[in-house]
């Protein structure tokens, strides 16, 4: 097998084809001269991109949610360090 580069639109292409009942992945392989191993790689991830592609939109909001939460809490955290930082300076200074 050659070590070729297939763009993304080739390889759903080839995932495609072989998920059709009358083509045989053995033959589907020697055709585009890849490995059994990278064709059922493929395959997996065409398949959870499917998934993701049929999530509902509420998870996907959700989830940007939660990673702005995080972010907003890094925000507040290191503020905190700053204004602790101040009055422990003022403090001492008094």
């Amino acid at each position: 097998m050659r070590n070729k580069k297939y763009s993304a639109n080739m390889k759903v292409l080839i995932v495609t084809e072989g998920m059709k009942e009358n083509t045989p992945i053995i033959e589907l392989c020697r055709k585009y001269d890849i490995a059994e191993s990278t064709y059922y790689e493929w395959r997996k991830k065409f398949l959870e991109g499917a998934k993701k592609a049929f999530a509902s939109p509420e998870n996907h909001e959700v989830e940007q949610l939660r990673r702005k939460i995080e972010d907003l809490e890094r925000i507040i955290g290191r503020q905190t360090i700053k204004m602790e930082m101040l009055l422990l300076n003022n403090t001492e200074k008094k």
